[in-house]
């Protein structure tokens, strides 16, 4: 029997989302997108943009680190491709900054789309003036150490979710959403019909001709709140 290939710890080339998908993509909050692909994929609070208004859309570069160690990182921005995202599994530590101000200019230069980070980062001031969508789960002024192996373009944890490399990652102030790269152009159409059916609801709600959704009373009757026949 024949043995599957062992994938290098740097992985140089994967398979991406399609870039029409992430044009299309890119139009739509995050919200959105989390709540057409099941309510799932949405990373934990805890990782928040530096800066509210930046937004992203793009291709997952994925990172796997050890804590408070960014050798690998340096190794993925010499991997990066203009529009990929870069994802980091810093082990959700907090006691070194992985990331600052140089490596942030060195993403802009590059043309990396966003930086996510389950970890910490630090020169805040300067990257938010920068207007760079970094993502990070804390701050520390700490700087970190150069030296310990970790992995590029494998599939890893971020924030709770499962990336594996060439995912759809879209960001904006309300956090990070990661759709599989199989899946996002199925999501498209879905996408659409959620912003124009809540475009409806809004206008409703504007109107006073709705001022409640049209679904509640038979929710909380199958809830056990309310008898059969009964509404509020």
């Amino acid at each position: 029997m024949s043995q599957a290939a062992v994938l290098p710890d740097v992985v140089r080339d994967f398979d991406r989302v399609d870039p029409e998908v992430v044009r299309k993509a890119s139009v739509y909050a995050a919200s959105i997108l989390a709540d057409v692909a099941g309510r799932r994929g949405a990373l934990s609070g805890r990782i928040a943009p530096l800066a509210p208004s930046v937004r992203f859309c793009g291709p997952a570069l994925t990172v796997e680190v050890r804590p408070g160690d960014n050798l690998m990182i340096h190794a993925a921005l010499a991997l990066a491709r203009p529009g990929d995202v870069i994802l980091v599994d810093g082990k959700a530590d907090l006691s070194s900054a992985l990331m600052g101000e140089i490596m942030t200019q060195q993403c802009m230069a590059l043309g990396v789309a966003a930086v996510v980070i389950d970890g910490a980062v630090r020169d805040s001031e300067a990257i938010r003036a920068l207007g760079f969508p970094m993502y990070a789960a804390g701050l520390n002024p700490n700087g970190p150490t150069k030296s310990v192996p970790g992995r590029v373009n494998h599939p890893i944890s971020v924030g709770g979710v499962t990336v594996h490399p060439g995912d759809l990652v879209v960001g904006d102030a309300d956090g990070v959403v990661v759709v599989e790269r199989q899946k996002a152009a199925s999501l498209l159409d879905l996408a659409a019909e959620k912003v124009a059916s809540e475009a409806r609801r809004i206008a409703d709600i504007a109107s006073r001709k709705a001022l409640r959704p049209a679904w509640l009373d038979g929710a909380l009757r199958t809830a056990g709140v309310l008898a059969e026949g009964e509404v509020l």
